[in-house]
């Protein structure tokens, strides 16, 4: 299991909401007296990962066990199913009980939903004829904190069901892990939405208030100021684009899971030929949290001075007599070597990828297509990637990000590509195709393009960018600005009102409103264009304001955002929670499997 963040700085008392999944977790142990098999979904087990120790687990009497289509090996009477309400996973539980059943096994069943039971599955039961032999609960795990300032809601597939399947049950979920907040933090005062699920989270979350409310008086002033909600769908171009930050980029090769990667041992300077290790990734990495939300080329830089430094300081030990002082201060920068070592060793693998011609092309391409010129070029280079047959999900990642910044693609190279794609990756792939069009993403141009206007209306290229002493939030893509990031700095600033007329060019609507009964508590009209002083709440403390991404977001957004909330002026706190960190592969993914 990864490594639990560190959350005693965050802006918030997160431990607590960790603290409680942890003790209702134990809860449900607890009330299965004696030796039991937990059996988790494995996506599951990732997310518990950064709620509780395996150790404390096995104190609890728990043998672990991953769910799969294979029988459970375990000598345990009693055995605990906790699993994502997904009626697959059902089918798995069902054979394992069918099988034991078959052995003549006798044994106590439990299955806990996370994080609620759902009739779908339920049903699944009840025609496998194993309802009355098994006991029925539920885990309200909403809300997965992943670093001091980065909640997860740990709803993977959120973007593809609002978009294509149309189901929007994660916009329950979504509004049921805010209300949960709420009831630790206050009735948040302030809501800006922007997008359509976005809108109907906020819409969700009046009623539950309405329904079930947080009592006002329990909580004098709310510690969360302002919830903005973003649709990921309002700003597709951003997590299509390269990241070029350090987390952005060790996501983008070696795919970041609950914060850690897994990699070769070697790659690390382990001994361990052919072994696999796992490197956490969080604040609680002094150096990582230094370097995560930089530019990777200064990153390479920083490194070096520090390597450097160290060495010289050996040096010096080593030739000349030094005090106890010297020696104490020699000591301390020595312990911080193995986070040296081990970001060094992150950022030579990384360089392995970001120096190939194929990564430097990506970028030239990325950069054509949002200057909006050199179209051929553009072609030529994706019909060069197919006929090379080059990973599907990047050829994707151009195809999309052009149809998006040009409302489609001319008929005749829709048609192209179309049957170009197929011709090449297989058949099979139709559906997916189908899908992407029905999302919107691959789609026959049928109107002119926005994509310009936006553009320079809210800056979103900035020249001469520079990486080492950035001032502005485009230094994560090297020159462009998240698009999504601006209308939070917007949203943060001044209000929808002043972009009212740019918003109207972005998909879906957009609503700005105040709710609790909090006339005391300062609202963005007064906190706007003020100094710091002003934008505090009565106790003295930083106005905080949670931005809630459905549908997703990228690290580089989240670095974008914490550089935001640093520069002179800022008068807020920010804290950012998401269905899932993407990236423009893992957005991608779940599409193309849809017939793999």
């Amino acid at each position: 299991m990864a490594q639990i963040p560190n959350l005693d700085n965050a802006p918030i008392n997160l431990t607590s909401i960790r603290e409680q999944s942890q003790k209702e977790l134990l809860n449900i142990l607890k009330n299965v007296r004696g030796k039991k098999c937990l059996v988790i979904d494995p996506k599951l087990g990732d997310s518990l990962s950064l709620i509780i120790q395996t150790s404390i687990l096995k104190e609890h009497g728990v043998e672990l066990r991953h769910l799969s289509g294979d029988p459970i090996q375990t000598d345990c009477s009693k055995v605990v199913y906790l699993v994502h309400a997904q009626p697959k996973l059902m089918k798995f539980i069902c054979s394992n009980i069918h099988n034991d059943i078959s052995k003549g096994l006798q044994r106590e069943y439990h299955v806990y939903f996370v994080p609620r039971r759902t009739v779908v599955c339920e049903k699944v039961l009840e025609e496998e004829k194993l309802h009355h032999v098994v006991s029925i609960g539920e885990y309200p795990l909403y809300i997965v904190p992943m670093d001091e300032d980065v909640l997860s809601f740990e709803l993977d597939l959120s973007y593809k069901e609002c978009q294509v399947d149309g189901d929007t049950g994660s916009l329950w979920h979504i509004a049921k892990a805010i209300h949960k907040l709420e009831f630790s933090f206050g009735v948040i005062p302030n809501v800006r939405a922007k997008g359509k699920a976005s809108v109907c989270v906020a819409d969700i979350l009046n009623r539950m208030q309405a329904e079930e409310p947080v009592n006002l008086s329990d909580i004098v002033v709310p510690e969360i100021n302002t919830l903005i909600l973003l649709d990921r769908e309002v700003d597709m171009v951003t997590p299509l684009c390269s990241q070029l930050t350090y987390e952005g980029l060790l996501d983008e090769f070696l795919h970041i899971s609950n914060g850690s990667v897994e990699l070769d041992a070697s790659i690390m300077g382990l001994q361990q030929e052919g072994k696999k290790t796992k490197v956490p990734l969080n604040s609680s990495d002094k150096l990582f949290k230094e370097i995560r939300d930089l530019n990777f080329e200064v990153v390479v830089q920083i490194l070096r001075q520090k390597a450097t430094s160290m060495k010289q300081d050996y040096t010096e030990m080593t030739t000349t007599t030094q005090t106890v002082s010297e020696l104490k201060d020699f000591v301390k920068k020595l312990n911080s070597l193995p986070e040296m070592t081990r970001h060094i060793n992150l950022a030579q693998h990384l360089s392995t990828f970001t120096s190939k011609p194929s990564f430097l092309g990506q970028l030239d391409m990325e950069h054509i297509i949002m200057e909006s010129h050199s179209y051929d070029i553009c072609f030529d280079y994706i019909e060069e990637l197919i006929h090379k047959q080059e990973p599907l999900t990047r050829v994707l990642r151009l195809l999309i990000l052009f149809s998006i910044t040009n409302s489609g693609l001319p008929k005749k190279h829709f048609d192209y590509f179309r049957r170009e794609l197929l011709h090449s990756y297989g058949f099979e792939h139709v559906a997916m195709l189908n899908n992407l069009e029905k999302a919107g993403l691959f789609k026959k141009q049928e109107s002119k393009s926005n994509w310009l206007t936006i553009k320079r209306a809210l800056q979103l290229v900035v020249e001469d960018t520079d990486t080492a002493n950035p001032n502005d939030i485009a230094y994560v893509f090297s020159g462009y600005a998240p698009l999504s990031i601006r209308l939070v700095q917007h949203a943060i600033r001044s209000g929808w009102r002043p972009v009212e007329e740019i918003l109207k060019l972005l998909p879906g609507p957009h609503l700005e409103t105040k709710r609790g009964g909090f006339s005391n508590s300062p609202s963005f009209d007064t906190l706007s264009g003020v100094s710091t002083s002003l934008a505090k709440v009565p106790d003295g403390r930083r106005a905080l304001v949670l931005v809630v991404f459905v549908g997703g977001v990228t690290f580089a957004e989240i670095s974008a955002l914490r550089f935001f909330s640093t520069q002179e002026g800022m008068a807020y706190d920010l804290i950012i929670a998401t269905t899932k960190i993407v990236n423009g592969q893992s957005l991608i993914e779940p599409f193309v499997e849809k017939l793999g």
